[in-house]
């Protein structure tokens, strides 16, 4: 469950941006953030639907000076959903199927808003040695 993943050249990768609804705090979704992720994990992970890895990360407030274009230095409080998977495809037919689209909908009731995104990998580097 917490064990570093290690990616294939070529994933695709979904980042999935979501606020809570006012009021919500991270606690009440825990359970059904967990449980939708397990579900992707376990059907639809490898040759069973080409899911290879993913992340949940909580907004730390943190704002780069050294990074930052723009000079408005705020974000509202976010929750991001990192996923790889072998193709866009397959992340969409598995999100379409019902046992996912219910785990995703108990936790949509609890979201003001939620956005998926796909990227397609150009690089990826670590420091020789590592």
């Amino acid at each position: 469950m917490f064990d570093p993943i290690t990616l294939p050249f070529g994933a695709k990768m979904l980042f999935n941006t979501v606020k809570l609804k006012p009021g919500v705090i991270f606690d009440e979704v825990e359970q059904a953030v967990g449980e939708m992720c397990n579900v992707v994990k376990e059907t639809y992970g490898g040759d069973k639907g080409g899911f290879i890895a993913g992340q949940v990360f909580k907004f730390s407030g943190f704002v780069s000076d050294e990074g930052s274009l723009n000079a408005s230095r705020s974000a509202d409080e976010h929750y991001v959903i990192v996923t790889y998977w072998r193709s866009f495809d397959e992340h969409e037919k598995s999100h379409a199927d019902v046992i996912f689209s219910t785990k995703f909908d108990a936790l949509a009731k609890m979201c003001s808003d939620t956005k998926e995104l796909g990227y397609d990998m150009l690089w990826q580097g670590a420091p020789e040695g590592h």
